[in-house]
């Protein structure tokens, strides 16, 4: 089912080099009016947002969906975190895939989309 356009969706590993491919989905979902939050590890912004650090742990408030863009590596120290948004969904883009993750999220009921978000969003079934 798709979303309506004015659900949260959190870029988890966003970046403001526009040859990642978070960069290209932070301003594919920005062009079909998705609200988005940019959250990694390196300062900056992407499609008129600035990139909050994971680090700090930012409160975020109703948020829908998170497109993660961070290794498994990477996401070790953040999946208390990551669990703590009580996203509806979470997509793991290619590269992404964390088993701990993925069985963590689904125990707690969280939609779990192994799938690429700029396939999804050209596919229509974002």
């Amino acid at each position: 089912m798709p979303l309506m356009s004015n659900a949260k969706i959190l870029i988890l590993g966003a970046s403001n080099n526009p040859a990642r491919f978070s960069y290209k989905a932070a301003y594919a979902l920005t062009g079909r009016e998705y609200d988005i939050v940019p959250v990694g590890l390196k300062r900056g912004s992407v499609a008129g947002r600035t990139i909050l650090d994971i680090r700090s742990r930012p409160k975020i408030e109703d948020v829908d969906t998170i497109t993660l863009y961070m290794n498994p590596k990477n996401q070790s120290g953040y999946l208390d975190y990551i669990l703590s948004l009580n996203p509806r969904r979470i997509i793991f883009n290619p590269g992404t895939e964390n088993r701990d993750l993925i069985h963590l999220a689904e125990e707690r009921g969280i939609e779990v989309i192994v799938d690429c978000t700029l396939v999804m969003l050209r596919s229509g079934y974002f």
